[in-house]
């Protein structure tokens, strides 16, 4: 049977437009492939017309319309993934009307669709006070404590996606004057974040504790398990979901009964944006690829001024610190923002 015309720039799109011209990751890819697996479904069952002989020209701006009606009332979709699926279908006619103009028209005709409308977008994030409650129930008298509150103080202090912090190596950490730790976030983009004075000196103390010191140690996850293996995305969650578990009983309401490492993402990029730093510089700093993006805490802090954070500032202690990091102030930490 003769590949169809469909097939051949699907394969081409998938295999080597996104992953090696766009340079996205397989996650991403591996959603843009669900998009059209879902688009071939519907036109089988709806359309009666098997993918084997599906052309482009069946895919007109009246059947993409059909099949993102037919995502929100057959499969029960919300209005966010049936965006999510015509920006993979975007994408798509994009590329295709730039490898061939005989498609040209078609394919503005589906770039022109417009978004569904979908209500603000919530953004979960701790106070101050509830950062201060989570740091101070770690305890730090072992090495795995240690390792606990090392891995918290990253998550939030560098504002890092939860597989940023997993992938962290020891190489990526710069303890020299400009102190600086690399992340890799989505499509294996990298970014360097400047670390705070204090987080310096509990990385300093973290590595001479693990004898990380040498180069010999650049290619060793940064945060490991019993084993020497790197922490997964669920062992990361269940640490952070542990002592919130911890704090939540000791000081009820300060921490979310649903807590995720993102909460410690968003906590930070708000209190980034409450201490007044552009949003430009809070884009760069959490990696994301567009102001859009970025803009969603400006819209969620909108009842919260400047001067309630910085009359929010708590006083962070612990009364029985190790020897390790006695000399480090979390409140300097949290100061530091500003």
């Amino acid at each position: 049977m003769k590949p169809t015309e469909l097939s051949k720039y699907i394969q081409k799109y998938l295999l080597e437009y996104l992953p090696v011209t766009r340079g996205l990751s397989s996650n991403t890819v591996a959603s843009r492939r669900d998009t059209f697996t879902l688009l071939l479904e519907y036109m089988s069952v709806e359309k009666h017309l098997s993918p084997d002989k599906t052309e482009i020209s069946d895919l007109n701006v009246e059947t993409i319309n059909g099949f993102l009606n037919w995502l929100e009332t057959q499969r029960h979709s919300s209005a966010s993934t049936r965006n999510l699926r015509l920006t993979s279908l975007k994408t798509f006619f994009g590329f295709i009307q730039t490898v061939t103009p005989d498609y040209m028209f078609q394919c503005q005709q589906i770039i022109g669709i417009p978004q569904k409308i979908v209500p603000d977008e919530s953004i979960e994030y701790m106070s101050l006070e509830g950062i201060k409650a989570l740091i101070e129930v770690v305890g730090v008298n072992t090495k795995t404590g240690f390792r606990d509150l090392m891995l918290l103080s990253v998550l939030y202090d560098c504002g890092a996606r939860v597989q940023e912090t997993a992938d962290l190596k020891v190489g990526d950490v710069r303890l020299q004057k400009p102190e600086t730790i690399r992340l890799t976030g989505k499509g294996g983009k990298t970014r360097i974040v400047p670390l705070m004075a204090p987080t310096v000196k509990l990385l300093i103390k973290y590595f001479e504790v693990k004898g990380l010191g040498t180069p010999s140690f650049n290619s060793r996850p940064l945060f490991s398990n019993r084993n020497g293996d790197k922490l997964t995305r669920a062992g990361i969650t269940y640490i952070l979901q542990k002592y919130a578990d911890i704090a939540r009983k000791r000081q009820p309401g300060l921490i979310p009964t649903s807590i995720s490492p993102h909460h410690l993402r968003h906590s930070r990029a708000m209190h980034m944006l409450q201490a007044g730093v552009p949003l430009i510089y809070i884009r760069d700093f959490l990696g994301h690829s567009e102001i859009s993006t970025t803009e969603i805490y400006a819209r969620c802090d909108g009842k919260q001024k400047r001067e309630a954070f910085e009359a929010a500032q708590p006083v962070l202690s612990k009364k029985e610190t190790p020897v390790w990091h006695s000399d480090d102030s979390l409140l300097n930490w949290l100061r530091s923002l500003c």
